[in-house]
């Protein structure tokens, strides 16, 4: 027999973060399964869902954050906790979530202090090596990063006036990606329709056949060495940092001495800046609201939430992502959900107490412990 689970639903507090953690469809999913869904009262209303959408489905609004952390045993959010909610953790939460620890020492640190279960979505990995719950934010930004790049290389927004797919006579612009995973081969779908110049960079030349492929040679590959980037970098006009190491820090591909060479007037934009950025230029974080500075005459883009200006699709296909996970830990319990589920396994990034993914660990500076030497056995 099932037992109740309460899903708590917070309004996401930081800053220009519209997206919320659950539609109200997968809500109500959630409540027809005989478990109680708690949503804070506007947590929807910028992914254009009323409290009354919530209602409708058998969830329950409150209107504190304090009351949705203190009585679910389950809470689902969009992004990283910030310091004004650690005070709300507690033993015996599970917090799913993308929490990018390897960024953010001071949260593992309150994480392991409090002993909660933290979940990320962001290492949730299938067998073969896929993220299926990083993925559709991937695409998202994958594809918001080409859109935000051509829109800072207009000159009114310090770029250098640059049209992506130029115009009969006029060359179009080179578009320079790094990383040829989910949000490099978006970048170049949206690249290539919009008729730029695209090159990938990846290290995998077994990625690179796939992308040659999948694209018809429309795209230019290289592996990623460093002359092969520093070459490349130079003739950017829209540079797209898109690595990613599950659970580690981005490594600093692009170094400041490669960024220098750029032409006056090019963009950056650093998806990867949320595991701490892959273009050593990229040393702050910035907002929807002030989105860019610029370094060595470049503009840099370096906004950490990037689909959250994209709400409506962002939530909508970040729940499709998320619901059938969150229904196992809902049904089964954090032990029966995580012996059943390898993938799931891997997503849990700290646990009664310890760091129990090695690339966080290795990032912060904190003993790892395997999760299977925690012994979590099947509940009565």
């Amino acid at each position: 027999m099932v037992k109740v689970c309460t899903i708590g639903i917070p309004k996401e507090i930081k800053e220009s973060e519209l997206r919320v953690a659950l539609t109200p469809g997968g809500a109500g999913l959630l409540h027809q399964r005989g478990h109680q869904v708690l949503v804070q009262s506007g947590a929807g209303e910028g992914s254009g869902f009323a409290d009354g959408d919530y209602a409708n489905e058998g969830a329950v609004v409150v209107e504190r954050a304090a009351d949705v952390w203190s009585q679910a045993d389950i809470v689902m959010k969009v992004k990283e906790p910030l310091p004004a909610e650690y005070v709300l953790f507690r033993e015996d939460l599970i917090l799913f979530t993308y929490l990018h620890l390897a960024a953010e020492p001071s949260l593992v640190e309150a994480l392991v202090k409090s002993k909660v279960t933290g979940i990320a979505y962001e290492t949730i990995q299938l067998p073969g090596g896929s993220l299926p719950l990083l993925t559709p934010m991937s695409e998202v930004a994958g594809r918001m990063s080409v859109q935000v790049g051509a829109h800072f290389l207009e000159r009114f927004y310090g770029g250098r006036g640059i049209l992506l797919g130029g115009v009969p006579g006029v060359p179009p612009a080179d578009v320079i990606i790094v990383g040829g995973g989910t949000v490099g081969t978006n970048a170049a779908k949206m690249a290539l329709g919009l008729g730029a110049n695209v090159v990938i960079i990846d290290r995998s030349a077994e990625r690179l056949r796939y992308l040659d492929d999948l694209f018809h040679g429309r795209v230019r590959t290289l592996m990623a060495n460093p002359y092969n980037i520093a070459s490349a970098v130079q003739k950017a006009d829209l540079l797209i940092g898109a690595v990613l190491i599950p659970g580690a820090r981005a490594p600093k591909l692009v170094t400041e001495e490669m960024v220098k060479q750029m032409k006056n007037g090019a963009v950056i934009i650093d998806v990867a800046v949320d595991q701490g950025g892959s273009i050593a230029t990229v040393d702050r974080v910035t907002t929807h609201s002030d989105p860019v500075y610029e370094k060595h005459g470049v503009m840099h883009y370096a906004v950490a939430n990037m689909p959250g200006a994209v709400p409506r699709t962002s939530t909508l296909a970040l729940t499709n992502a998320t619901l059938d996970y969150a229904a196992q830990l809902a049904d089964r319990g954090i032990v029966s959900a995580l012996a059943g589920s390898p993938e799931l396994r891997l997503g849990v990034n700290t646990y009664q107490g310890h760091v129990t993914h090695p690339a966080v660990a290795a990032a912060v500076g904190l003993p790892y412990t395997a999760i299977e030497a925690l012994q979590p056995t099947a509940e009565d």
